[in-house]
């Protein structure tokens, strides 16, 4: 039987994210058929640091990452 699993996380923790997904392939025994993802950037408003010759500031970017599998 052909499933989905997905994962969210953010890009400065890309990291745990792919942790977790192999955690979940390992230790679900899945056959991976397809694996797609996306990341989408925050657009709330900027935090403007004191030092004024400094960049804006972004909060990082959601990332969905969609395994699709077939149950072992």
């Amino acid at each position: 039987m052909q499933q989905i699993k997905i994962f969210k996380g953010i890009e400065n923790a890309l990291s745990t994210l792919e942790a977790d997904v192999n955690a979940w392939l390992a230790e679900s025994g899945a056959e991976v058929l397809h694996i797609f993802g996306n990341i989408a950037p925050q657009s709330g408003p900027s935090v403007v640091k004191s030092d004024s010759r400094a960049h804006p500031d972004y909060p990082p970017s959601d990332v969905l990452l969609v395994v699709h599998y077939r149950k072992p």
